[in-house]
């Protein structure tokens, strides 16, 4: 008869064993609590884990935390309502400088652009002088922000001055648009895919503006962030969260058919708009973050605080590189 001492041994070197053989397995634990707005780029991202059953391969429990849009984000990460949102770098920027202790890893190079209609006269940026822009988000939105600068640089002038902004929701600066009611629309990408496939023309995109502005490469803005600190103390994996995001966007750079299962919640008004989606996302995807994009980032942020002021970067924002997941 094997005694107690023996059985406990046994167990030890069976679950030793199982863990060997199943590390990723062995590692399921903690929840992730992840944000997502409902129909957006990251719940498409989501599903993709989940039916192609990357969750389970790097034993991955994922708690979805929904949430209104993009700003609505920020607040449940600092309220403690999240371990991981998908945000901004310049945001968590700033709030390094308050003496957060937030972390970003690259979720996606995707830019916005700008979009007029198909017929109109405006050719380039500088014929949007005097024209009516909606800006979707508001006056500190990544976008914006960038545009600002490139405008200064490349007019000499604040385009927020000499043309009328109008700020809203996604939703609604492109129902504007698409109703007349604006000469150009500065819209996040999926919309600005959509706008595209629907004979929209592109004047500007984001990354012709970062290019403009001498950054190079130009460094993913979006990214999944989280509190250091938060997440140690409750042994969040954010770590098994990355993997497994990166085994699904290698489903979505390869496979056509992942993205037609995609299609009820991407809702495409034709299949060339889930195609246009479809490349735009490709466009985006990331690998790790590299010291290259430090330096990008770093430039970047200080260029943002010489032409800018505290509406464009911040009181007091400074570059940290401690910020980036490497």
């Amino acid at each position: 008869m094997i005694d107690l001492t023996r059985r406990q041994a046994l167990g030890a070197g069976l679950a030793l064993s199982a863990t060997s053989m199943f590390p990723r397995l062995a590692r399921a634990s903690v929840p992730v609590r992840l944000t997502s707005v409902k129909f957006g780029s990251v719940s498409w991202l989501i599903d993709t884990l989940r039916a192609e059953g990357i969750d389970k391969k790097h034993g991955l429990d994922l708690d979805v935390v929904e949430v209104a849009n993009n700003a609505a984000a920020p607040i449940a990460l600092l309220s403690g309502s999240a371990d991981v949102i998908v945000s901004d770098w310049t945001w968590a920027l700033r709030q390094r400088a308050k003496g957060d202790d937030l972390k970003f890893a690259p979720y996606s190079a995707a830019l916005g652009s700008l979009m007029v209609p198909k017929d109109s006269p405006i050719k380039s940026f500088g014929d949007l002088v005097g024209k009516k822009i909606g800006v979707a988000g508001t006056g500190i939105d990544k976008s914006w922000i960038l545009l600002r600068a490139y405008s200064r640089k490349v007019i000499g002038k604040d385009i927020a001055n000499v043309a009328e902004p109008v700020f809203g929701a996604a939703p609604l600066v492109t129902a504007e648009f698409k109703g007349g009611r604006l000469d150009a629309v500065l819209n996040f990408w999926t919309y600005a895919a959509r706008l595209r496939a629907d004979g929209a023309r592109e004047v500007l995109s984001m990354a012709d503006v970062v290019k403009g502005l001498g950054i190079s490469p130009t460094p993913a803005l979006v990214g999944f962030i989280w509190s250091e600190k938060a997440v140690a103390k409750k042994s969040v994996p954010v770590d098994v969260l990355l993997n497994a995001v990166a085994d699904a966007n290698e489903v979505l750079a390869k496979s056509d058919a992942a993205w037609e299962r995609l299609r009820p919640l991407i809702k495409p008004a034709s299949d060339a708009e889930l195609v246009a989606i479809r490349d735009y996302y490709r466009s985006g995807i990331t690998g790790a973050w590299r010291p290259e994009e430090t330096a990008a980032a770093e430039k970047l942020t200080n260029l943002l605080i010489e032409l800018g002021d505290a509406e464009l970067v911040g009181d007091g924002t400074r570059f940290d590189q401690h910020l980036f997941h490497t």
